[in-house]
């Protein structure tokens, strides 16, 4: 496989407040790669970088052999690298059908393949067809996370980051959720996936690192990380077996 993008010794801050030094990840095109970590570990700030809404202080990223360090969030977009955040963010006073065609922007020229996109989303995630003229902020937490999914598979992304997409959720909403995701994966799209519950980013991805204060502390297949000892006892609890991810 080869290298989809490339982020190499980035140091990420917020002012003088430093979060991450010498971060270095890759993701290879047609993978899921998880990103885990504690609360304030660093997790979203790189999913920022990557996606262009914060400027390293120092290091690399490159996109499809592409250097992208310096350019902004929408030129990486067009490129083909989509963020969906923490938190869904959805536009809560436009409708779903409105969140989609914002979400079609590289097609705003061309109605009809917006068109025919924003029926492949329906038929994705069928409850927002029958929410398409109901505003964003009206939606559950369940179908705001399904049209920020959605929104972002407008942009046709190669590379699809998504920051903690079952927070708040309910169990049967997250597996409907993680199922898309692999679904979309298996079409075709990367996925870099931060995500506070390991078992589910294990059970989907087929690598991970795991960052502690702003360092990758330990990476590789996350069959194997399940196994270290580090991240069972952190992240899937003492009584965590191998049964409990594949």
């Amino acid at each position: 496989m080869s290298a989809l993008l490339k982020a190499e010794n980035l140091e990420l801050a917020y002012g003088e407040v430093a979060v991450c030094r010498g971060l270095s990840l890759e993701i290879n095109e047609g993978e899921i790669v998880a990103l885990i970590g504690a609360n304030g570990a660093g997790k979203s700030t790189t999913l920022r970088a990557i996606a262009g809404q914060l400027r390293p202080r120092a290091g690399t990223i490159a996109f499809r052999g592409q250097d992208v360090t310096a350019l902004p969030s929408h030129e990486r977009a067009m490129l083909g690298i989509a963020l969906v955040p923490e938190g869904r963010r959805v536009f809560p006073f436009l409708t779903t059908r409105e969140n989609l065609e914002l979400g079609g922007f590289k097609n705003r020229n061309d109605s009809a393949k917006v068109r025919r996109m924003i029926d492949g989303v329906f038929e994705m995630f069928p409850r927002l067809r029958e929410r398409a003229s109901q505003n964003a902020g009206t939606l559950s937490g369940g179908e705001q996370q399904m049209l920020a999914l959605g929104r972002a598979m407008m942009s046709e992304p190669k590379l699809l980051c998504l920051d903690e997409p079952s927070l708040g959720l309910a169990p049967l909403v997250v597996r409907d959720i993680f199922r898309t995701i692999r679904t979309i994966n298996d079409a075709g799209t990367s996925v870099l996936l931060v995500e506070q519950n390991a078992r589910y980013a294990f059970e989907t991805a087929s690598r991970g690192y795991v960052l502690q204060t702003g360092t990758i502390i330990v990476s590789g297949p996350c069959a194997e990380l399940a196994r270290d000892e580090r991240v069972r006892e952190a992240y899937l609890g003492r009584a965590a077996t191998r049964e409990a991810v594949r």
